[in-house]
C-alpha cells in the first residue's frame, strides 16, 4: 500500500498529509492549482501505525522585534540550531513540474512531498510527505517513469535516475513554545520556529498540535490570535524558502514553474 496510507492495519512507513485549512473551514475556495504557492495556513496530518497527530501551522514574515515579543508573552526558547537543505530533481524539473518535491535534510535524512488523495471533502491542496527510503525509490521510479530500482538508498538512485541537486541552503532555526495569555494550562502548546536562510530569507511559522480534525477550528483561532499578537497581518503570505531561492538564483527554472502553476489554473 502507499506509504502515506493512515490505515491503522497497515504497516507502512510513517507518512504526512498537508491540506490547505480553507476546505476543511468550508470557505468556498478555489481549489489551489499547485502546492508549490505555498498558502499561509496548511494542516499536516501525521499518520503512523500506533498514533496520529495533527500539525496545524502558520508561515508569517518575522520582523526584527519578533523574538522580544516572544519573550514579553512568556514564550520559552526551545533552541537555536542551523541545518543544511538540498533539493533534488532532473534537469527538467520533472518532480517539480509535477509537484513533487525531494530534500534531503542534513542530520534528518530524505523526504519526499507528493500530491496526496484526500480525506477532506471539498476543494484542497493534500500532500503526502514520505520519509522512509524504499518508499521514497518506489514513488521516485513511479514518477519518472522508470523501472523499479533494486533494494538501496535514495542516494544510490539519483544518478541512475537523472536526479541533481537544484538547490541547497542552509537556515538558522530558534525554536519557541508558549501557551497563550489567559488560557488554561492544559491547553496545546504552540510552537514558533523562526528561520533565516543564508541567502538572507527569514520566514516563521506557528504550529499547533490536536488528535482530530474537529480541533482544528480552535487550533487555527489561536494561531491567528498569536499570529496577531506577533503583529503579522491577517492575510499576509509568506512563500516557502525553496521557492524564494529558486526565484533568486535560479530565475529561469522558478519560470518554468510558473508557467506549470498558471497551466494549472486555467484548468476547470
Amino acid at each position: 500500500m502507499y506509504a502515506g496510507s493512515c490505515s491503522p492495519s497497515t504497516p507502512a512507513p510513517v507518512g504526512e498529509r498537508r491540506v490547505s485549512l480553507a476546505s476543511l473551514l468550508g470557505r468556498g475556495q478555489k481549489q489551489r492549482p499547485a502546492g508549490w504557492l505555498a498558502s499561509s495556513t496548511s494542516y499536516l496530518l501525521h499518520c503512523s501505525m500506533a498514533q496520529g497527530m495533527i500539525e496545524v501551522e502558520r508561515k508569517f514574515v518575522p520582523g526584527p522585534d519578533t523574538e522580544e515579543r516572544l519573550q514579553e508573552l512568556g514564550g520559552i526558547l526551545e533552541h537555536r540550531i542551523a541545518f543544511r537543505d538540498s533539493y533534488y530533481d532532473t534537469p527538467e524539473l520533472n518532480l517539480m513540474r509535477a509537484d513533487h518535491w525531494l530534500r534531503q535534510r542534513e542530520g534528518s535524512g530524505w523526504e519526499f512531498k507528493c500530491p496526496g488523495t484526500g480525506g477532506v471533502s471539498g476543494p484542497h491542496t493534500e500532500y503526502v510527505e514520505v520519509t522512509d527510503e524504499p518508499a521514497i525509490v518506489a514513488q521516485l521510479c513511479e514518477v519518472l517513469g522508470a523501472e523499479l530500482l533494486g533494494a538501496g538508498g535514495v542516494a544510490a538512485v539519483l544518478g541512475p535516475l537523472g536526479l541533481q541537486e537544484v538547490a541547497s541552503f542552509v537556515t538558522k532555526r530558534s525554536a519557541w513554545k508558549l501557551v497563550l495569555p489567559g488560557t488554561e494550562e492544559e491547553e496545546p502548546v504552540l510552537k514558533v520556529d523562526l528561520d533565516t536562510a543564508d541567502f538572507g530569507y527569514a520566514v516563521g511559522e506557528v504550529e499547533a498540535v490536536v488528535q482530530t480534525e474537529a480541533e482544528v477550528p480552535a487550533a487555527l483561532e489561536k494561531i491567528h490570535s498569536l499570529s496577531s499578537m506577533l503583529g503579522v497581518p491577517a492575510q499576509e503570505k509568506a512563500p516557502a524558502k525553496l521557492i524564494v531561492y529558486l526565484q533568486r538564483f535560479r530565475p529561469q527554472d522558478y519560470q518554468r514553474l510558473l508557467q506549470v502553476n498558471s497551466s494549472r489554473a486555467k484548468k476547470p
